[in-house]
């Protein structure tokens, strides 16, 4: 019998080095992670995303997730999740695709790593709001304690924030033992 994948989310506001953390450490734990489905999509877009736009990033970055599910060895890594739908759902719209909301109490994540805002801001035509990284922190939290997800706030630069995201995901896997 095979044991199931873990699934490790990386989550947070703008410009906090997802991403870079995804595919580092899939790396490390020699793994695949599954790339933000919202990226791509909105490269394509010439107007602001519309609710339409919202939903079928919420099913593509669950699709994205399915495809990757089977090359992961143990752990699968995610960028991002479709939480981050909901929370822009939430600020741009005042309010989240039901289809999103529902499937928050279904679609699990063993565990997040929330990365913290401690890092310079990167500007990229994708990134809208350096004003309210706070803000986002703080939604980000309110999130992952609605849905009693376990985490933990990533912090530090460079190495030291690749070895403190290492230290809590090797933490977490002893607690499971």
């Amino acid at each position: 019998m095979t044991k199931p994948i873990i699934k490790i989310a990386i989550v947070g506001p703008e410009s906090t080095g997802k991403s870079t953390m995804a595919a580092y450490l899939a790396k490390h734990y020699h793994t695949v992670w599954v790339p933000e489905y919202a990226r791509e999509y909105c490269e394509k877009l010439s107007e602001p995303p519309t609710w339409q736009d919202e939903i079928n990033m919420f099913k593509g970055q669950l699709a994205l997730e399915n495809e990757f599910l089977p090359q992961a060895n143990k752990l699968l890594i995610c960028d991002t999740t479709f939480i981050t739908v909901k929370i822009w759902s939430d600020h741009i719209f005042g309010q989240s695709p039901p289809e999103v909301v529902e499937e928050l109490g279904r679609h699990h994540y063993d565990y997040y790593l929330l990365l913290n805002i401690d890092m310079p801001w990167e500007d990229d035509p994708l990134r809208d709001f350096p004003a309210l990284r706070e803000h986002f922190m703080d939604v980000w939290h309110a999130e992952l304690q609605t849905i009693k997800a376990e985490y933990t706030v990533i912090s530090g630069l460079d190495d030291e924030r690749y070895q403190n995201a290492i230290g809590a995901i090797d933490h977490f896997l002893n607690s499971l033992h």
